[in-house]
């Protein structure tokens, strides 16, 4: 599992990697860390991102983050001629 944790924000969430992979690509751990935005804040450059593995209570305690859908928004943008 991974752990991305905003230090602005003191919030740690969970994510399954195979989650990530889907919506981040195949990429490292520590390009995680660059490619995360905290939903709180918005912020870039205070996110860590970190792969363990939890054993015993923590496995039970901890809630991860469950990928639902995700929505390809259409932006139109304009330019003056």
């Amino acid at each position: 599992m991974a752990g991305i944790r905003c230090a602005r924000c003191n919030i740690t969430r969970y994510y399954k990697p195979i989650e990530l992979r889907e919506v981040i690509g195949n990429v490292t751990i520590d390009e995680v860390r660059g490619k995360a935005r905290c939903q709180k804040c918005g912020g870039r450059e205070w996110m860590s991102a970190q792969l363990f593995h939890a054993t015993g209570e923590q496995a039970h305690t901890i809630r991860f983050r469950r990928l639902v859908e995700i929505r390809w928004e259409k932006r139109v943008i304009w330019r003056d001629e």
